[in-house]
């Protein structure tokens, strides 16, 4: 059972993040600050809201330790903040002034690292307050960054949908192309899994992006020489790019953000979605699990944080509150109608679907009667559940159209973007929009208004990708309709 027990409504624009420390719950927003709430009753600290930030807060971090808070900002700048008294420790500006997407303590707290719009990365020592060491990704914004549990290597994500892994002296291991379209944001469990003939021991990793999906990866504890990311499955349920995922500290969950406007708790053992909450207005951000009692924190551009409570000994597959999101079923490949199978305790059937190339579109469209003649599932009992399963996921489908995802809306003219470009200011606009704003002698960016570096305009072709998907997607719908 999951239920909502308080919603924190103090920030004034878009909830960024949220973080948790052992006593604290660490917020920030767009509207430039940080708040710091007591986990006893959720009352915002006396030094609370935290001020130095020029511009948005897209980030924020905990040392393992608690002692210390990390923010990152488009001013491009990752600051230091003290816990105990909300003193500023120290200001770190990153190489070239670029926004700072990303913020992430090492497990030691020896090293921060800070991931920048313009693809730059800086591991600083957090002891001397220096840079320590410098790299930066061929192509995109680093928004995405993750330690792995034993602090040797970190993953980063980038807008062009690579993972790469890093090990502690900055030298890159292994690059991969995960999402199509972009990570948003990728994280660790703290537990290791067994795997392979020989029980090799693994981290396993999770990444999400603007592909709607979540992927699960297993990365070898071997010798990282020889390291790289290997697929490990997807998790579905989600109807529009999710924005945020989090393992629980016991590695038995994973939860996660979406532009649909939903959470999802998923059992990373069956792949199952355990919940699904839909309390926010808009899309949800970010989204936490507390290290030491069973909450969980989800923030939103509706403004909002809320704090779940859950029974994490109540593991009910299908459980959810109010409704559950459109679900991409037609889209689930063949090993995904597996994955869906074996949570819905059918697991005898992976074969016979698999002998049949059932994916999730011939799933959908299966009959009593081809569930007898062409699957050839003898037993009346086990082919009236199938069945029964079946019209439970047809039902769950929802057709309800969703309005512009707002990052397919120029900044300038808020309307839907034919030809997006990026700006030297790292942000997206409608290419004819903003050659009329530098047309008129502007030299500052329509989002920060920071000085422009560069006036010239890159075309966006990932963005202009997502958005042709989306127009195509409403265009099956409004045919169905």
């Amino acid at each position: 059972m999951v239920k909502l027990i308080h919603t924190l409504a103090d920030h004034s624009d878009d909830v960024n993040y949220c973080a948790f420390s052992s006593s604290c719950l660490a917020t920030c927003s767009l509207d430039k600050t940080i708040r710091l709430y007591s986990l006893n009753n959720f009352t915002e600290l006396p030094y609370s809201p935290l001020k130095g930030h020029t511009y948005a807060v897209h980030c924020c971090c905990f040392s393992p330790s608690g002692h210390i808070l990390a923010s990152c900002s488009t001013d491009g700048t990752t600051m230091l903040w003290n816990t105990r008294n909300g003193q500023t420790l120290a200001v770190l500006k990153q190489p070239r002034g670029s926004p700072v997407r990303v913020c992430r303590f090492s497990p030691d707290s020896a090293y921060l690292v800070s991931g920048a719009a313009d693809g730059s990365i800086v591991l600083w020592n957090v002891q001397s307050l220096k840079l320590y060491r410098s790299g930066s990704v061929k192509d995109g914004s680093l928004v995405a960054c993750a330690f792995s549990p034993n602090g040797n290597l970190f993953v980063t994500g980038s807008s062009c949908g690579d993972l790469t892994i890093w090990d502690d002296k900055m030298r890159c291991l292994y690059n991969e192309k995960g999402h199509d379209l972009g990570v948003t944001c990728c994280d660790f469990s703290s537990q290791a899994v067994s795997g392979g003939e020989q029980g090799s021991r693994y981290f396993r990793m999770a990444s999400c992006g603007q592909d709607n999906q979540i992927k699960l990866w297993l990365i070898s504890l071997a010798d990282l020489l020889g390291c790289e990311l290997k697929y490990e499955c997807t998790l579905n349920g989600h109807s529009a790019p999710v924005l945020a995922c989090a393992f629980s500290y016991d590695g038995q969950m994973l939860v996660s953000g979406s532009v649909d406007k939903s959470i999802i708790i998923h059992d990373t053992k069956t792949g199952s979605i355990l919940h699904t909450l839909t309390q926010h207005t808009r899309y949800v951000t970010t989204c936490a699990f507390a290290p030491d009692i069973p909450l969980l924190a989800t923030g939103s551009m509706d403004k909002t944080v809320n704090i779940w409570q859950f029974d994490p000994k109540q593991h009910c597959a299908g459980s959810r509150l109010e409704d559950e999101p459109k679900m991409s079923i037609e889209n689930w490949s063949e090993e995904e109608v597996s994955v869906w199978l074996c949570a819905q305790g059918l697991k005898d059937l992976v074969g016979i679907f698999k002998m049949n190339n059932i994916d999730g579109k011939e799933l959908l469209s299966l009959t009593k009667h081809s569930l007898t003649n062409d699957v050839k599932i003898e037993s009346l009992g086990l082919r009236s559940k199938v069945f029964r399963k079946i019209e439970e996921l047809r039902s769950n489908v929802d057709s309800v159209s969703l309005g512009i995802p707002d990052e397919f809306l120029c900044p300038i003219t808020r309307e839907l973007m034919k030809e997006p470009v990026i700006a030297a200011d790292g942000y997206s606009y409608e290419k004819e929009a903003m050659e009329n704003w530098i047309s008129k002698k502007r030299r500052s960016s329509p989002m920060t208004n920071l000085p422009l570096q560069s006036l010239i305009l890159t075309p966006n072709r990932t963005l202009k990708m997502a958005i042709n998907r989306w127009l195509e997607t409403q265009q099956k719908y409004n045919e169905t309709t």
